[in-house]
């Protein structure tokens, strides 16, 4: 978190040549699962097909990270 209480990448991570797999690493935890459902709470949403779309993507991402937490034991 940085100083505004923002999620932050930090610097050197913009120089590194893993940057990509390491974010898309840490998007796998439970971290990343929770920032990424406060992304989809965050968005708005315009009528019925909107809705359905936010539910579908918060099943999904449910739904991976149940597949995440079982590989980890």
């Amino acid at each position: 978190m940085g100083k505004e209480g923002l999620r932050e990448i930090v610097p050197t991570c913009f120089e590194c040549h893993e940057k990509k797999e390491c974010l898309q690493t840490a998007l796998k935890t439970d971290d990343g699962f929770k920032l990424r459902e406060e992304a989809l709470s965050r968005q708005p949403v315009g009528g019925m097909i909107g809705r359905l779309r936010r539910w579908s993507e918060k099943k999904e991402l449910s739904k991976l990270s149940k597949i995440e937490r079982g590989t980890k034991q």
